[in-house]
Protein backbone atom coordinates (compact mmCIF):
# COMPACT_ATOMS: atom_id res chain seq x y z
CA UNK A 1 0.00 0.00 0.00
CA UNK A 2 2.67 1.76 0.97
CA UNK A 3 4.27 1.46 -2.69
CA UNK A 4 1.39 1.72 -4.34
CA UNK A 5 0.63 5.52 -2.48
CA UNK A 6 4.11 6.87 -3.05
CA UNK A 7 3.56 5.86 -6.93
CA UNK A 8 0.59 8.02 -6.87
CA UNK A 9 2.30 10.42 -5.29
CA UNK A 10 5.36 10.89 -7.33
CA UNK A 11 2.57 10.68 -10.79
CA UNK A 12 1.05 13.44 -9.24
CA UNK A 13 3.84 15.64 -8.70
CA UNK A 14 5.23 15.08 -12.29
CA UNK A 15 2.09 16.01 -13.87
CA UNK A 16 2.00 19.44 -11.99
CA UNK A 17 5.36 20.01 -13.38
CA UNK A 18 4.33 19.44 -16.58
CA UNK A 19 1.00 21.84 -16.08
CA UNK A 20 3.65 23.94 -14.54
CA UNK A 21 5.84 24.19 -17.58
CA UNK A 22 2.84 24.73 -19.96
CA UNK A 23 1.64 27.61 -18.12
CA UNK A 24 4.92 29.41 -17.83
CA UNK A 25 5.03 29.10 -21.87
CA UNK A 26 4.09 32.09 -23.36
CA UNK A 27 1.82 31.14 -26.21
CA UNK A 28 0.60 33.92 -28.87
CA UNK A 29 -1.00 31.39 -30.94
CA UNK A 30 -4.85 31.34 -30.35
CA UNK A 31 -5.88 27.13 -28.82
CA UNK A 32 -8.05 26.97 -31.55
CA UNK A 33 -4.71 27.04 -33.80
CA UNK A 34 -3.47 24.42 -31.56
CA UNK A 35 -6.58 22.44 -32.02
CA UNK A 36 -6.30 22.88 -36.05
CA UNK A 37 -2.43 22.75 -37.10
CA UNK A 38 -0.55 22.21 -34.22
CA UNK A 39 2.71 22.63 -36.66
CA UNK A 40 1.15 26.35 -37.16
CA UNK A 41 0.89 26.82 -33.81
CA UNK A 42 4.50 25.63 -32.48
CA UNK A 43 6.21 27.89 -35.58
CA UNK A 44 4.45 30.50 -34.34
CA UNK A 45 5.41 30.39 -30.60
CA UNK A 46 8.65 29.12 -31.48
CA UNK A 47 10.18 30.60 -34.55
CA UNK A 48 7.78 33.49 -35.29
CA UNK A 49 7.48 35.16 -31.74
CA UNK A 50 9.70 33.08 -30.45
CA UNK A 51 13.18 33.63 -32.25
CA UNK A 52 12.53 36.23 -35.58
CA UNK A 53 10.49 38.85 -33.45
CA UNK A 54 13.53 38.74 -31.01
CA UNK A 55 16.04 39.26 -33.21
CA UNK A 56 18.10 42.56 -32.64
CA UNK A 57 18.36 43.76 -36.43
CA UNK A 58 15.78 45.14 -36.70
CA UNK A 59 14.69 46.65 -33.18
CA UNK A 60 10.49 45.77 -32.04
CA UNK A 61 9.06 49.31 -33.20
CA UNK A 62 10.35 48.83 -36.61
CA UNK A 63 9.07 44.97 -36.77
CA UNK A 64 5.76 46.51 -35.65
CA UNK A 65 5.63 49.33 -39.04
CA UNK A 66 6.85 46.24 -40.96
CA UNK A 67 4.12 44.11 -39.84
CA UNK A 68 1.23 46.91 -39.97
CA UNK A 69 2.66 47.98 -43.43
CA UNK A 70 2.37 44.40 -44.96
CA UNK A 71 -1.04 43.85 -43.23
CA UNK A 72 -2.71 47.23 -44.48
CA UNK A 73 -1.15 46.60 -47.57
CA UNK A 74 -2.61 43.14 -48.46
CA UNK A 75 -5.68 44.09 -46.82
CA UNK A 76 -5.43 41.59 -44.46
CA UNK A 77 -8.32 43.07 -41.60
CA UNK A 78 -8.65 40.42 -39.65
CA UNK A 79 -4.85 40.61 -38.09
CA UNK A 80 -4.87 44.01 -38.08
CA UNK A 81 -6.25 45.00 -34.73
CA UNK A 82 -3.92 42.63 -32.87
CA UNK A 83 -0.73 43.89 -34.70
CA UNK A 84 -1.87 47.94 -34.31
CA UNK A 85 -2.21 46.63 -30.67
CA UNK A 86 1.33 45.14 -30.28
CA UNK A 87 2.73 48.47 -32.51
CA UNK A 88 1.29 50.81 -29.60
CA UNK A 89 2.99 48.51 -27.19
CA UNK A 90 6.36 48.95 -29.21
CA UNK A 91 6.22 52.47 -28.86
CA UNK A 92 4.59 53.69 -32.45
CA UNK A 93 2.72 56.46 -31.65
CA UNK A 94 -1.04 56.90 -32.83
CA UNK A 95 -0.49 59.67 -34.91
CA UNK A 96 2.41 57.60 -36.65
CA UNK A 97 0.19 54.87 -37.01
CA UNK A 98 -3.11 56.84 -39.08
CA UNK A 99 0.03 58.10 -41.23
CA UNK A 100 1.15 55.17 -41.97
CA UNK A 101 -1.89 54.11 -43.13
CA UNK A 102 -2.29 57.48 -45.08
CA UNK A 103 0.89 56.88 -46.48
CA UNK A 104 0.01 53.23 -47.96
CA UNK A 105 -3.24 54.31 -49.19
CA UNK A 106 -1.27 56.18 -51.95
CA UNK A 107 0.49 52.01 -52.80
CA UNK A 108 -1.59 49.88 -52.20
CA UNK A 109 -5.07 51.71 -52.43
CA UNK A 110 -7.75 53.20 -51.05
CA UNK A 111 -9.89 50.54 -50.07
CA UNK A 112 -7.25 48.81 -48.19
CA UNK A 113 -6.13 52.38 -46.22
CA UNK A 114 -10.37 52.18 -44.99
CA UNK A 115 -10.74 48.74 -43.94
CA UNK A 116 -7.25 49.57 -42.21
CA UNK A 117 -9.15 52.78 -40.35
CA UNK A 118 -12.05 50.89 -38.81
CA UNK A 119 -9.77 48.04 -38.05
CA UNK A 120 -7.64 50.61 -35.89
CA UNK A 121 -10.02 52.39 -34.44
CA UNK A 122 -11.61 49.73 -32.83
CA UNK A 123 -7.92 49.16 -31.03
CA UNK A 124 -7.84 53.00 -30.64
CA UNK A 125 -11.60 53.24 -28.63
CA UNK A 126 -10.47 50.05 -26.46
CA UNK A 127 -7.27 52.19 -25.32
CA UNK A 128 -9.07 55.43 -24.85
CA UNK A 129 -7.14 57.01 -27.44
CA UNK A 130 -8.63 59.75 -28.57
CA UNK A 131 -8.97 61.70 -32.00
CA UNK A 132 -5.12 62.50 -33.79
CA UNK A 133 -4.46 65.43 -35.10
CA UNK A 134 -1.90 66.61 -37.77
CA UNK A 135 2.12 66.93 -36.61
CA UNK A 136 2.60 70.82 -36.27
CA UNK A 137 6.37 70.01 -36.61
CA UNK A 138 7.90 71.80 -39.71
CA UNK A 139 7.66 69.57 -42.91
CA UNK A 140 10.17 67.10 -44.12
CA UNK A 141 12.66 68.43 -46.51
CA UNK A 142 13.18 66.27 -49.28
CA UNK A 143 16.83 66.18 -50.75
CA UNK A 144 16.90 68.73 -53.93
CA UNK A 145 19.73 66.94 -55.99
CA UNK A 146 17.96 63.29 -55.79
CA UNK A 147 13.75 64.99 -55.94
CA UNK A 148 15.35 66.96 -59.12
CA UNK A 149 16.65 63.49 -60.41
CA UNK A 150 13.04 61.74 -59.65
CA UNK A 151 10.81 64.43 -61.26
CA UNK A 152 13.13 64.37 -64.36
CA UNK A 153 12.62 60.72 -64.65
CA UNK A 154 8.54 61.09 -63.94
CA UNK A 155 8.37 63.62 -66.71
CA UNK A 156 10.34 61.38 -69.37
CA UNK A 157 8.76 58.44 -68.53
CA UNK A 158 5.20 58.99 -67.25
CA UNK A 159 4.11 62.65 -68.40
CA UNK A 160 4.05 61.49 -72.51
CA UNK A 161 1.40 58.93 -71.73
CA UNK A 162 -0.23 59.49 -68.34
CA UNK A 163 0.29 63.76 -67.80
CA UNK A 164 -2.29 63.58 -64.85
CA UNK A 165 -0.55 60.55 -63.10
CA UNK A 166 2.71 62.55 -63.51
CA UNK A 167 1.60 65.94 -62.36
CA UNK A 168 0.14 63.66 -59.43
CA UNK A 169 3.08 61.90 -58.58
CA UNK A 170 5.35 64.98 -58.35
CA UNK A 171 2.62 67.63 -56.59
CA UNK A 172 1.22 65.21 -54.25
CA UNK A 173 2.85 62.01 -53.79
CA UNK A 174 6.30 63.17 -53.17
CA UNK A 175 5.46 67.15 -53.14
CA UNK A 176 3.05 66.92 -50.04
CA UNK A 177 2.70 63.41 -48.66
CA UNK A 178 6.56 62.52 -48.29
CA UNK A 179 7.14 66.08 -46.90
CA UNK A 180 4.28 65.26 -44.10
CA UNK A 181 5.86 65.39 -40.53
CA UNK A 182 3.33 63.12 -38.96
CA UNK A 183 6.05 60.06 -40.10
CA UNK A 184 9.82 60.33 -40.54
CA UNK A 185 11.37 59.74 -44.23
CA UNK A 186 13.11 57.11 -43.00
CA UNK A 187 10.09 55.66 -41.09
CA UNK A 188 7.83 56.00 -44.43
CA UNK A 189 10.53 54.12 -46.70
CA UNK A 190 10.69 50.85 -44.43
CA UNK A 191 6.46 51.05 -44.66
CA UNK A 192 7.10 51.72 -48.39
CA UNK A 193 9.29 49.02 -48.88
CA UNK A 194 7.38 46.39 -46.46
CA UNK A 195 4.16 47.55 -48.72
CA UNK A 196 6.08 46.87 -52.18
CA UNK A 197 7.86 43.41 -50.96
CA UNK A 198 4.32 42.12 -49.25
CA UNK A 199 2.60 43.09 -52.64
CA UNK A 200 5.31 41.55 -54.61
CA UNK A 201 6.52 44.46 -56.66
CA UNK A 202 9.54 44.03 -56.26
CA UNK A 203 10.31 46.57 -59.87
CA UNK A 204 9.43 49.05 -57.67
CA UNK A 205 11.49 48.30 -54.87
CA UNK A 206 15.50 49.89 -56.17
CA UNK A 207 14.22 53.46 -55.94
CA UNK A 208 12.46 52.98 -52.45
CA UNK A 209 15.47 50.77 -51.16
CA UNK A 210 18.20 53.00 -51.72
CA UNK A 211 16.06 56.04 -50.90
CA UNK A 212 15.66 53.88 -47.68
CA UNK A 213 18.92 53.87 -47.26
CA UNK A 214 19.79 57.46 -47.78
CA UNK A 215 17.20 58.43 -45.34
CA UNK A 216 19.01 55.70 -42.38
CA UNK A 217 18.40 52.66 -42.83
CA UNK A 218 21.05 50.35 -42.35
CA UNK A 219 22.35 47.48 -44.74
CA UNK A 220 21.33 45.12 -41.71
CA UNK A 221 17.91 46.61 -41.42
CA UNK A 222 16.99 46.73 -45.01
CA UNK A 223 18.30 42.75 -45.33
CA UNK A 224 15.70 41.93 -42.23
CA UNK A 225 12.72 43.43 -43.77
CA UNK A 226 11.99 40.11 -46.35
CA UNK A 227 13.14 37.73 -43.83
CA UNK A 228 10.46 39.42 -41.29
CA UNK A 229 7.91 39.62 -44.15
CA UNK A 230 8.37 35.79 -45.09
CA UNK A 231 6.18 35.01 -42.28
CA UNK A 232 3.42 37.48 -43.24
CA UNK A 233 3.79 37.94 -47.18
CA UNK A 234 5.18 34.27 -47.72
CA UNK A 235 8.58 32.96 -49.04
CA UNK A 236 8.03 33.74 -52.85
CA UNK A 237 7.83 37.07 -52.53
CA UNK A 238 10.18 37.75 -49.72
CA UNK A 239 12.83 35.41 -52.04
CA UNK A 240 11.62 37.75 -55.11
CA UNK A 241 13.38 40.83 -52.99
CA UNK A 242 16.52 39.13 -52.24
CA UNK A 243 17.76 39.61 -55.57
CA UNK A 244 16.39 43.38 -55.87
CA UNK A 245 18.61 44.14 -52.72
CA UNK A 246 21.47 42.18 -53.26
CA UNK A 247 21.81 44.74 -56.87
CA UNK A 248 21.02 47.61 -54.93
CA UNK A 249 23.78 46.60 -52.24
CA UNK A 250 26.24 45.42 -54.75
CA UNK A 251 25.78 49.22 -56.69
CA UNK A 252 25.62 50.94 -52.85
CA UNK A 253 29.27 49.08 -52.64
CA UNK A 254 30.40 50.38 -55.65
CA UNK A 255 29.68 53.24 -55.59
CA UNK A 256 31.06 53.56 -52.05
CA UNK A 257 34.55 52.55 -53.09
CA UNK A 258 35.16 55.16 -55.91
CA UNK A 259 37.14 57.64 -55.04
CA UNK A 260 35.93 61.06 -54.02
CA UNK A 261 34.46 63.46 -56.81
CA UNK A 262 36.93 65.84 -57.67
CA UNK A 263 36.35 69.34 -56.02
CA UNK A 264 37.50 72.71 -57.26
CA UNK A 265 39.81 74.15 -55.54
CA UNK A 266 40.52 78.11 -55.40
CA UNK A 267 43.65 79.64 -54.19
CA UNK A 268 42.56 82.99 -53.57
CA UNK A 269 45.24 85.94 -54.42
CA UNK A 270 46.34 87.80 -51.39
CA UNK A 271 48.22 91.23 -51.84
CA UNK A 272 49.79 91.27 -48.29
CA UNK A 273 50.01 87.50 -47.84
CA UNK A 274 52.96 84.86 -48.59
CA UNK A 275 55.92 84.16 -47.62
CA UNK A 276 59.29 85.58 -47.59
CA UNK A 277 61.73 83.37 -49.86
CA UNK A 278 63.65 81.14 -48.49
CA UNK A 279 67.72 82.95 -47.96
CA UNK A 280 69.18 79.71 -48.39
CA UNK A 281 67.60 79.37 -51.52
CA UNK A 282 67.52 82.92 -52.78
CA UNK A 283 69.18 86.02 -52.80
CA UNK A 284 67.69 89.68 -52.52
CA UNK A 285 63.58 90.31 -51.41
CA UNK A 286 62.00 87.71 -52.80
CA UNK A 287 58.16 86.94 -51.81
CA UNK A 288 56.21 83.55 -52.53
CA UNK A 289 52.11 83.36 -52.20
CA UNK A 290 49.34 81.53 -53.61
CA UNK A 291 50.89 77.44 -53.36
CA UNK A 292 48.92 74.86 -54.44
CA UNK A 293 49.03 71.55 -54.17
CA UNK A 294 47.42 68.99 -56.79
CA UNK A 295 45.24 66.09 -54.84
CA UNK A 296 46.87 62.65 -55.67
CA UNK A 297 46.95 61.07 -58.63
CA UNK A 298 48.09 64.22 -59.75
CA UNK A 299 51.83 65.24 -58.27
CA UNK A 300 51.44 69.15 -59.59
CA UNK A 301 52.40 72.07 -57.37
CA UNK A 302 53.01 75.78 -58.09
CA UNK A 303 52.91 79.39 -56.13
CA UNK A 304 53.43 83.12 -57.53
CA UNK A 305 57.12 84.42 -56.67
CA UNK A 306 57.85 88.19 -56.49
CA UNK A 307 61.28 89.36 -57.21
CA UNK A 308 62.44 92.70 -56.22
CA UNK A 309 65.08 94.09 -58.61
CA UNK A 310 68.16 92.38 -58.37
CA UNK A 311 66.66 89.13 -56.41
CA UNK A 312 66.73 85.83 -57.70
CA UNK A 313 66.85 82.21 -56.84
CA UNK A 314 69.79 80.01 -56.25
CA UNK A 315 71.08 77.58 -58.87
CA UNK A 316 68.71 73.95 -59.03
CA UNK A 317 67.04 71.49 -60.89
CA UNK A 318 63.51 69.72 -61.11
CA UNK A 319 63.30 65.91 -61.29
CA UNK A 320 60.33 66.44 -64.20
CA UNK A 321 61.19 69.91 -65.16
CA UNK A 322 59.48 73.18 -64.05
CA UNK A 323 57.18 75.89 -66.21
CA UNK A 324 57.23 79.81 -65.53
CA UNK A 325 54.60 81.81 -66.56
CA UNK A 326 55.94 86.04 -66.58
CA UNK A 327 52.77 87.41 -64.97
CA UNK A 328 54.43 91.19 -64.70
CA UNK A 329 58.02 93.30 -64.85
CA UNK A 330 61.26 92.01 -66.59
CA UNK A 331 63.05 88.67 -65.75
CA UNK A 332 65.56 86.97 -66.27
CA UNK A 333 66.47 83.00 -66.57
CA UNK A 334 69.72 81.30 -67.54
CA UNK A 335 70.36 77.55 -67.94
CA UNK A 336 74.19 76.17 -67.05
CA UNK A 337 76.60 76.81 -69.60
CA UNK A 338 74.12 79.08 -71.50
CA UNK A 339 73.63 82.73 -72.02
CA UNK A 340 71.19 85.28 -69.33
CA UNK A 341 68.12 85.40 -71.56
CA UNK A 342 65.36 88.31 -70.40
CA UNK A 343 61.29 87.05 -69.92
CA UNK A 344 59.15 89.39 -70.29
CA UNK A 345 54.74 89.22 -69.09
CA UNK A 346 53.32 86.70 -71.03
CA UNK A 347 56.37 84.64 -71.85
CA UNK A 348 56.27 81.02 -70.70
CA UNK A 349 59.59 79.19 -69.81
CA UNK A 350 60.13 75.35 -69.95
CA UNK A 351 62.85 74.28 -67.81
CA UNK A 352 63.90 70.24 -68.63
CA UNK A 353 64.08 67.90 -65.90
CA UNK A 354 67.39 67.99 -64.27
CA UNK A 355 68.71 71.12 -66.06
CA UNK A 356 70.89 72.95 -63.99
CA UNK A 357 69.58 76.87 -64.21
CA UNK A 358 68.12 79.95 -62.03
CA UNK A 359 65.50 82.53 -62.60
CA UNK A 360 64.36 85.96 -61.43
CA UNK A 361 64.15 89.80 -61.67
CA UNK A 362 66.36 91.79 -63.58
CA UNK A 363 68.84 94.41 -62.16
CA UNK A 364 66.47 97.55 -62.39
CA UNK A 365 62.74 95.97 -62.55
CA UNK A 366 61.22 93.66 -60.68
CA UNK A 367 59.54 90.44 -61.91
CA UNK A 368 56.80 88.25 -60.90
CA UNK A 369 56.02 84.70 -62.22
CA UNK A 370 54.30 81.83 -61.69
CA UNK A 371 55.86 78.93 -61.27
CA UNK A 372 54.41 74.95 -62.01
CA UNK A 373 56.35 71.78 -61.29
CA UNK A 374 55.48 67.92 -60.75
CA UNK A 375 56.78 65.72 -58.08
CA UNK A 376 58.90 62.89 -58.61
CA UNK A 377 58.85 60.51 -55.21
CA UNK A 378 57.69 63.63 -53.33
CA UNK A 379 60.67 65.83 -54.65
CA UNK A 380 59.90 68.70 -56.35
CA UNK A 381 63.16 71.07 -56.78
CA UNK A 382 66.86 70.16 -55.66
CA UNK A 383 69.00 73.25 -54.25
CA UNK A 384 72.38 74.28 -55.66
CA UNK A 385 74.73 76.81 -54.80
CA UNK A 386 73.96 80.73 -55.16
CA UNK A 387 73.93 82.23 -58.10
CA UNK A 388 77.06 84.70 -57.34
CA UNK A 389 76.73 88.73 -57.69
CA UNK A 390 79.55 88.33 -60.70
CA UNK A 391 77.45 85.65 -62.54
CA UNK A 392 74.61 87.94 -62.22
CA UNK A 393 75.85 91.14 -63.17
CA UNK A 394 76.60 89.08 -66.51
CA UNK A 395 73.30 90.04 -67.42
CA UNK A 396 71.43 89.13 -70.98
CA UNK A 397 73.64 89.45 -74.33
CA UNK A 398 71.23 91.91 -75.77
CA UNK A 399 72.35 94.11 -72.48
CA UNK A 400 75.48 94.62 -72.81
Amino acid sequence: MKNIAASIAISTLAATGVEAREDTMTRIAPAAVYEVAPGLGQFTDEVLFGDVWKRGELAPRDRSLVTVAALVSTGRTAQIGAHVGRALDNGVQPGEIGELITHLAFYSGWPNAMSAVAETKKVFDERKIGPVADSDAARIELEAAAEAARTATVDANVAPTAPILAELTNRVLFGDLWRRPDLSARDRSLVTMAALIAIGQPEQLPFHANRAMDNGLTRAEAAEVPAHLGFYAGWPRAMSAVPVLQKVFAAREEKAAEPPAAELQIVRADPNGGDAGPEAYFSGQVRVATRYQGDAPARISGATVSFAAGARTAWHTHPLGQTLYIVSGKGWVQKEGGPIEEVRPGDVVWIPPQLRHWHGASATEPMVHFAVAEAQDGNVVTWLEKVTDEQYRAGPVAAR
